[in-house]
């Protein structure tokens, strides 16, 4: 196990022996405080996109669902005429950056969360560290009303008007404390200056969002099968909290699989995919842009690999503030809205 899985885990469980990370948690603390300091006074500059930004993440290390959260906002927006382009760090790609993402772009390149936005909603899309020259790439292209940025929830240098933080309520705050003591990115009463978006099956608040499990698809288009939940399979997961996705797993009534973890944004490749039976695998949607790639470059390849797809699902609330928000900026949205 390396040493970052082990800190994961440790973080899941609250470990007491986290504390030996203090020190250099408050060194953390400080230098983020500075950070921010820094840009507030003006020391820092920050960029004004000529369009509204809208910044959707969270305060917290691993996954919280946003992904299917900008995947759902994006749909929606397009729906009310409202055209939306989105950035993103593209963490895990190779570049060059900025990158321009489009449906032939590789998770390789670009990353793979990007990659699924786009095979998912086909929106324009750039990524690269410099938020910046990604904007300015994609309004080269686009006639845009609306900049989404994924995650950058931290990243000061880019100025936004609005701001929805994801909070994972099945994984919570854990023990409260910032990196690498625990697995906050910033102090929780950062939760007081953005709208909160609950993701929870049991939300305590207006504001909330689930995901919804749909049927399984097989990546392998050449292979010609039924899914059968009744199979034992292996569950393949690189992604920031795994237990998620095996309580979906369990939901959908599939009681029999081996779990096998990866790092976020981990580079799979053949052999792990190479188990001593035939058994299949399921995995998630941001794990299978990485994996059909491996089975591209090996056609041979006949284990069947299903795909679990989710959609996330809004409550009434985050629609109602989702319009009076876009108004406040000047949207224009459909009649009756």
């Amino acid at each position: 196990m390396s040493l970052a899985q082990m800190i994961q885990d440790a973080w899941n469980e609250q470990a007491k022996w986290l504390i030996v990370f203090r020190p250099l948690s408050w060194i953390y603390r400080g230098g983020f405080l500075l950070n921010k300091k820094l840009y507030k006074i003006g020391a820092k500059s920050s960029y004004t996109a000529p369009i509204p930004v809208m910044v959707i993440g969270n305060i917290t290390v691993g996954g919280s669902g946003k992904t299917p959260l900008l995947i759902h906002l994006v749909s929606y927006l397009n729906s009310l005429d409202i055209k939306v382009g989105v950035i993103s760090r593209g963490y895990g790609g190779k570049g060059p950056f900025p990158a321009y993402v489009d449906l032939n772009a590789t998770a390789e390149t670009v990353g793979d969360e990007p990659a699924l936005i786009v095979q998912s909603t086909d929106v324009p899309m750039a990524v690269g560290s410099n938020r910046q020259q990604s904007i300015e790439l994609l309004l080269s292209k686009h006639q845009l009303d609306l900049i989404i940025c994924d995650d950058g929830l931290q990243h000061w240098a880019l100025a936004r008007q609005l701001e929805w933080i994801v909070l994972d309520n099945n994984r919570g705050l854990g023990n409260e404390k910032l990196l690498p003591e625990g697995y906050l990115r910033e102090p929780k009463k950062r939760l007081e200056t953005g709208t909160v978006i609950e993701h929870s099956s049991n939300p305590q608040t207006d504001l909330n969002m689930h995901l919804e499990s749909s049927q399984p698809y097989l990546l392998n288009k050449d292979l010609d099968t039924v899914f059968d939940p009744n199979k034992d399979f292996y569950a393949v997961v690189g992604i920031g909290f795994p237990q998620r996705f095996y309580n979906t797993l369990e939901k959908m009534g599939i009681q029999h699989f081996q779990c096998h973890e990866f790092p976020d944004h981990y580079e799979y490749e053949l052999d792990d995919l190479q188990f001593e039976d035939a058994n299949p695998i399921i995995t998630t949607e941001k794990d299978a842009v990485k994996l059909l790639a491996i089975l591209k470059k090996n056609p041979n390849f006949k284990r069947e690999i299903w795909v679990v797809p989710v959609d996330a699902v809004l409550s009434p609330a985050c629609y109602e503030t989702l319009h009076q928000q876009l108004k406040q900026l000047g949207l224009k949205l459909p009649e009756g809205i």
